[in-house]
């Protein structure tokens, strides 16, 4: 059974940068699907980033050229480098895995492994 962890929220501001890991057990992140994604209170959960087994990488239109998400085997970890954060980036995000799936990476309704979310606060 696919488990996840995610670690690295915190507060910065604005133009600040922080990077969040998601270290998964049961299966390594080289055969899985891994997406980030982000809940406020009062509005739904949005898809932020994934990587696909096969290391296709896609990003919300919003965090496009300032977000970078990588991953290492090795570590059995995903990685979300978060640059030249803004306000309108707090959140609570979550890490989710699923096994490789044809389905867009960014659909949160293909995961099952979730975590207990690790929250990012940025001020202005």
């Amino acid at each position: 059974q696919v488990q996840v962890v995610e670690s690295g929220g915190g507060s910065v501001q604005a133009g600040g940068s922080l990077r969040l890991s998601c270290t998964a057990s049961g299966l390594n992140v080289g055969r899985l699907d891994v997406g980030w994604f982000r809940q406020v209170p009062g509005k739904e959960r949005q898809g932020v980033s994934c990587i696909v087994a096969t290391l296709v990488t896609n990003y919300a239109d919003s965090v496009m050229g300032r977000f970078t998400i990588d991953r290492d085997r090795a570590k059995n970890t995903v990685y979300l480098q978060m640059n030249s954060l803004q306000p309108e980036d707090t959140g609570l995000y979550y890490c989710a895995a699923r096994p490789w799936d044809s389905a867009h990476c960014l659909d949160s309704t293909t995961y099952r492994a979730w975590g207990q979310g690790t929250q990012v606060t940025v001020s202005s």
